[in-house]
């Protein structure tokens, strides 16, 4: 099997070189780059998204992170089908299917406004999440294989570093068009409201989320055009007739004997979700702690994303003098100090304690990905599909926090970023090394 794309769409790539972007790949990297933003923008307006239903269809913390389990349960059901199809195909063809999906997802809103209840939302937020799957299974390894494998890691830093502003976004437009829509009734004044009142400010509050939704499907529809009709490297595999046997069965049993990658996996896992507990519950967290309404509260999400931002493209210059993985503990180290201040301390030094979390959290994804792919060869694909699917931490660890800021407070809810936090520590001292 190969990877390959038709002839007069290929753009042959020079693995020699040390650069990390090479000049022939400007283009399409600046390209694949968007999609970074794109998913950056969807995962924070969902995170908005939890305190816009909660507060809309009187859900407790449980439900209204039900949200998260739609999204990125998603993740999980996709990835590995989308590892399949890649294979078969192309990185291009999976990142025109995964775009084609996040659109489709995108437009569901719209039935999902005039329906008027939660599920409907459940359902459309699983088929973007679906289309961003696939979109994510394509382009981390993509981003990887366009280029050096010397230059691999930090290539792929550089394309992560886009994806918070893309989170800046999602935020920003949450904030101002989304929940600054919510009105101010509490439950107990929506309880007693009659059903043709409360009906009204549901239609209005739902309209307000329907919206930025079908101007992103505009703008996604905008770059799968532009990725459709541009010559893309031609990032080939090709397995030797005679080589190793590539099915399912072998290829997971030859990733389940890399330990490194296994508890790379693991460690993707927790990572994940660590940043969509943290993000999730920002809002929640500050309300409770600081006082305010839900778009005050999401002042401290914005400052997150923007921290969290920052810190990537600082980050991305310290690996020049820092290996990934020591960089990677050390910061892993910190973000469990600060969990622990928010757990203990709260207020409004919790508050700064958990936005400063976002700044340790800036290099994760791309450095645990890229060192954990390392040494895989031909598996490569179905070892990022892993990877991908490892997501699943945002909907598993997300639910769980759920429920224990219902039965215990939010405070301690956030006991699961802060195992995952130590678990990552152990990751970048020894879990990363690969063992003959």
């Amino acid at each position: 099997m190969t990877d390959t794309l038709s002839p007069e769409k290929e753009i042959r790539l020079d693995n020699n070189s040390n650069q990390v972007i090479p000049k022939s790949i400007l283009i399409p990297f600046i390209l694949l780059t968007s999609c970074f933003a794109l998913w950056g923008l969807a995962n924070n307006m969902t995170d908005v998204l939890i305190a816009q239903f909660r507060k809309v269809f009187t859900l407790t913390d449980m439900q209204s992170g039900l949200v998260q389990t739609a999204f990125y349960g998603a993740y999980f059901v996709l990835a590995l089908p989308a590892a399949i199809f890649i294979q078969r195909y192309s990185y291009k063809a999976g990142v025109l299917l995964g775009l084609g999906l996040f659109a489709s997802g995108a437009l569901l809103f719209y039935p999902a406004a005039q329906a008027m209840e939660y599920l409907p939302f459940l359902m459309a937020l699983f088929v973007l999440a679906g289309g961003l799957s696939i979109l994510e299974t394509s382009a981390n390894p993509y981003i990887i294989a366009m280029g050096p494998e010397a230059t691999a890691t930090r290539r792929l830093n550089i394309a992560q570093a886009f994806n918070p502003v893309g989170s800046i976004t999602g935020v920003l437009i949450g904030k101002i068009y989304i929940l600054s829509q919510l009105h101010p009734a509490t439950d107990a004044e929506r309880a007693a409201m009659s059903s043709e009142q409360l009906g009204a400010i549901q239609t209005s509050e739902l309209s307000a989320v329907m919206m930025p939704y079908l101007a992103v499907a505009a703008v996604i529809i905008v770059v799968w055009l532009a990725i459709a009709f541009t010559k893309m490297p031609n990032a080939r595999e090709v397995v030797p007739t005679g080589g190793s046997d590539h099915s399912l069965s072998a290829t997971f049993g030859r990733l389940l004997k890399k330990k490194h990658f296994v508890r790379g996996v693991i460690g993707q896992f927790f990572y994940v979700g660590a940043q969509i507990g943290c993000w999730s519950w920002t809002i929640r967290y500050v309300m409770t702690q600081v006082g305010g309404s839900e778009a005050e509260a999401s002042n401290f999400l914005l400052a997150s994303i923007v921290v969290f931002s920052a810190f990537r493209f600082i980050c991305v210059g310290l690996m020049k003098y820092i290996a990934p993985e020591r960089l990677l503990a050390a910061l892993a180290f910190i973000a469990a100090l600060l969990v622990l201040t928010l757990m203990t301390v709260g207020g409004t030094t919790g508050a700064y304690a958990l936005v400063g979390i976002s700044a340790c959290m800036s290099l994760m994804f791309p450095t645990i990905f890229g060192l954990s792919l390392r040494d895989l060869g031909s598996d490569s694909k179905f070892g990022g599909s892993c990877l991908i699917m490892a997501i699943l931490g945002g909907a598993v660890l997300t639910a769980i926090m759920g429920q224990l800021s219902d039965s215990m407070g939010i405070q301690a809810a956030f006991v699961i970023p802060l195992v995952g936090f130590i678990y990552l520590v152990y990751f970048g001292l020894k879990g990363y090394q690969i063992q003959k």
